[in-house]
């Protein structure tokens, strides 16, 4: 039987599971020449997903109501008659909320498990590695001894984020919602120093305490307060790399925050946005220098999954009040 879930509503605030719908199919799957069958072995659920279901204009269109959701998936081919798949082959790429699906090839890659776990093609080699590495590297542009700042830092990009500037010889501060989170932070990933946001009264105080000379650059996957606390910290031609701000994406009114020109323009500081596939034509280089490190053991990786196709939209809801550490996936 394929499974299939859908938008049903567009969420108001917080995602409810109420928003989506389970669809069931007995029928079978016939490929054609050109196709491939695949049977879905793994789903990311991500923060960026909750834009996409809302009905505005963004980098990429909104899902429509009462179709699949889809997200970066690794599957397996399970019948061929396409010349660069055979059976058996592993593949990743965006791809339906579905347990199995046809697909004629195109934006997939494929995988081997040899060369690394296959959920870590969905994070620390695939999409969240990249993100990481080359929102650092194009944006950030870090030299060694500066101070790196990540808030969202146990997520899935912030994670890979604080070791890459350990990596390149940055002092590295990260900011994380749990004393858990903090521990896993300095004792698995070598950060130097973690804030708990949720038992810090003043945030913009201990972010000078624990960067006592500056932010040289900031990686912000959370935007609001937090953020707007970092920038009292900046050094002169500081560089803000804007990843995402999971903190307003369920908001129903207009976020407020404080003016950031005036912070900006005193430190000659640049504060850039950015979506991974901007650095696309620099895709194959990131990842042959992520796998590098990986393989070398400089570059560790935590995920959260979740066991079972009928919990995806839960873990997906679940990422709002950080429940995941690292990566959120679900293992079909």
């Amino acid at each position: 039987m394929n499974q299939t879930i859908l938008l049903k509503s567009r969420p108001e605030g917080a995602p409810k599971l109420s928003d989506f719908e389970f669809q069931k199919d007995d029928s079978t799957l016939n490929i054609s020449e050109g196709e491939i069958l695949l049977e879905t072995k793994y789903i990311s659920v991500d923060p960026y997903l909750r834009g996409r279901m809302s009905d505005a204009k963004s980098y990429v269109p909104p899902f429509k109501l009462n179709e699949p959701i889809a997200s970066g998936v690794v599957a397996q081919v399970k019948a061929s008659k396409h010349d660069n798949f055979k059976e058996g082959d592993y593949v990743s790429g965006m791809l339906d909320w579905k347990t199995t699906q046809i697909s004629n090839g195109e934006g997939l890659n494929k995988i081997s498990p040899e060369r690394a776990p296959l959920s870590a093609y969905l994070g620390v080699i695939g999409m969240t590695g990249l993100t990481a590495f080359l929102g650092l590297h194009e944006i950030g542009k870090p030299k060694a001894g500066e101070t790196l700042l990540v808030s969202g830092a146990a997520g899935a990009v912030g994670s890979v984020v604080g070791q890459i500037g350990k990596i390149l010889g940055l002092r590295v501060v990260g900011i994380a919602g749990t004393d858990e989170k903090v521990e896993m932070l300095k004792a698995d990933f070598g950060f130097d120093d973690v804030i708990n946001y949720n038992t810090t009264s003043d945030m913009a105080a201990a972010i000078k305490e624990t960067c006592p000379d500056g932010i040289d650059v900031y990686f912000d996957n959370v935007g609001g307060p937090i953020s707007d606390a970092a920038l009292f910290s900046i050094n002169r031609f500081a560089r803000i790399i804007i990843c995402g701000a999971i903190s307003v994406y369920n908001k129903t009114e207009a976020p407020t925050g404080l003016s950031v020109q005036p912070f900006l323009v005193k430190n000659s500081a640049l504060m850039q946005g950015f979506i991974v596939s901007n650095y696309a034509d620099k895709f194959p280089e990131a990842m042959t220098q992520l796998s590098e490190w990986l393989g070398e053991d400089k570059l560790k990786y935590t995920e959260t999954i979740v066991e079972g196709f009928e919990n995806t939209p839960q873990a997906f809801i679940d990422l709002f009040s950080g429940k995941n550490k690292g990566k959120m996936i679900v293992k079909i």
